[in-house]
């Protein structure tokens, strides 16, 4: 294979290491942030190794590295986000997948079945897709109430749905004293 993010897991066998360091260019962080929706990606960096574990088995150990802009959840302006997290994956050899409609969740989720050819830009897409928050917001966005209502009527607020809020009220136009 010519393309060093493209690995044989074959080939990863004995007590060797291979060490990775990949750090996109500007072509591929512009479509990676266009796949995973953001507004711009100006840096991303995997860096780490692959190791044989056992006979059979490998694990991934590496840092992921980010700066990304996503829109802002309320009002769509750009929020930086800075990533710095390690990503661990252990790759299983004799993976059995889990049958039944109900199954336990194992204990360790960084295990995946053996792939023969291990892609480090998913890898990298996917670690990158999992560390950006879900829902960012920009400094000092706030949500707001939305409030509907026909023409005429008095639009139901959350307030008016609280339970004891109309009994407090009641109270006071009662001259509510404490009642003891």
């Amino acid at each position: 294979m010519t393309d060093p993010t493209l690995i044989r897991t074959a080939e990863l066998a004995g007590n060797r290491r291979r060490r990775f360091d990949l750090a996109p260019d500007a072509a591929a962080r512009a479509a990676l942030a266009e796949d995973l929706g953001l507004l711009a990606l100006d840096s991303v960096r995997l860096a780490g190794e692959l190791r044989p574990v056992g006979r059979s088995d490998v694990a991934l150990d590496a840092r992921l590295q980010a700066e990304a802009v996503q829109a802002c959840v309320v009002t769509l302006q750009p929020v930086p986000a800075r990533i710095d997290v390690p990503v661990t994956r252990h790759y299983v050899a004799d993976w059995v997948e889990p049958e039944g409609d109900e199954i336990e969740m194992p204990e360790d989720d960084t295990r995946e079945p053996m792939p023969e050819v291990l892609d480090l830009n998913a890898v990298l897409a996917e670690a990158l897709a999992l560390a950006l928050p879900d829902y960012p917001r920009a400094p000092g966005a706030e949500l707001g109430q939305a409030v509907f209502a026909a023409p005429g009527v008095e639009p139901l607020r959350d307030e008016a749905l609280k339970p004891f809020a109309g009994l407090a009220a009641l109270r006071g136009k009662l001259g509510g004293g404490d009642a003891d």
